[in-house]
């Protein structure tokens, strides 16, 4: 029998082009009418790397680093869940904050801007590790330099995507970005999605909402989701409106 790499060898041009652009098992063989021991281990170790991404608990400094953590200024709130087991259990709870996060919020950040930024662990704590270090200054650099006042980042633990209408009911922003680990896949269990929403309240659905998603290396890079985010939010600025009737405008995704 050929090896995999002698296989490999006999591809059309166009088939090794795709398979380099994608994460995504693409013709990776079989014996008989199974997978190889090699695609089934690597399936094995994929799934153990998801299972780890939404099961860890958020550490600031492990998984953002000291220095980091220090020169944004970043804190930890949490939500009703107070446990692991009860964010992936009760869904609703991860949908609001716990009474004394809402009273640190209201000490510790200033109301009222155009810009508030947020970070949820969501089910991927590990894609909080990797994009947030790179995305977070270019959010709020990119945000300053085009005039809009940017409110203090923080942390938000046992995060669901509907916090978004609390971060709108404590501290008002004109535009809330939130940054939050996608469920992992088996290609990935690194990508982050920015949900956004213009003035969020309490009775805003998914509708009121906007999604730039699989942002990671293979995926929408680090800078090209910033600048989608950032002309999002200013379209929802102009527009005084967020959600399904607001199509991102960008000439990328025109061309």
């Amino acid at each position: 029998m050929s090896s995999e790499s002698d296989e490999s060898l006999a591809w059309p041009e166009i088939v090794t082009k795709i398979r380099a652009r994608t994460p995504a098992r693409l013709i990776v063989g079989r014996s008989g009418a199974a997978y190889r021991t090699g695609t089934q281990l690597e399936l094995r170790a994929a799934h153990a790397n998801a299972r780890d991404a939404v099961r860890a608990e958020l550490d600031l400094e492990k998984h953002l680093g000291a220095n980091f953590v220090n020169r944004w200024g970043l804190f930890e709130v949490c939500t009703r869940a107070k446990s692991k087991d009860d964010f992936l259990l009760r869904p609703p709870l991860g949908r609001s904050f716990s009474e004394a996060s809402r009273t640190d919020l209201l000490k510790r950040c200033r109301p009222t801007n155009n810009v508030q930024i947020a970070i949820g662990d969501g089910l991927s704590v590990a894609a909080i590790s990797a994009q947030v270090p790179t995305l977070l200054p270019l959010l709020c650099e990119g945000a300053k330099a085009r005039g809009f006042t940017v409110g203090q980042t923080f942390v938000i633990r046992h995060c669901r995507v509907g916090i978004l209408n609390d971060i709108g009911e404590v501290l008002h922003p004109t535009v809330a970005i939130l940054l939050i680990g996608e469920r992992p896949g088996l290609a990935t269990a690194v990508s982050l999605s920015a949900y956004l929403s213009y003035c969020p309240l309490a009775s805003h659905t998914d509708a009121d909402r906007n999604l730039i998603s699989n942002i990671h290396d293979r995926g929408v890079k680090a800078h090209a989701a910033a600048t989608r985010i950032l002309n999002l939010a200013a379209q929802m600025m102009k527009a005084k409106g967020s959600g399904s009737q607001l199509r991102e405008q960008s000439p990328a995704l025109e061309t």
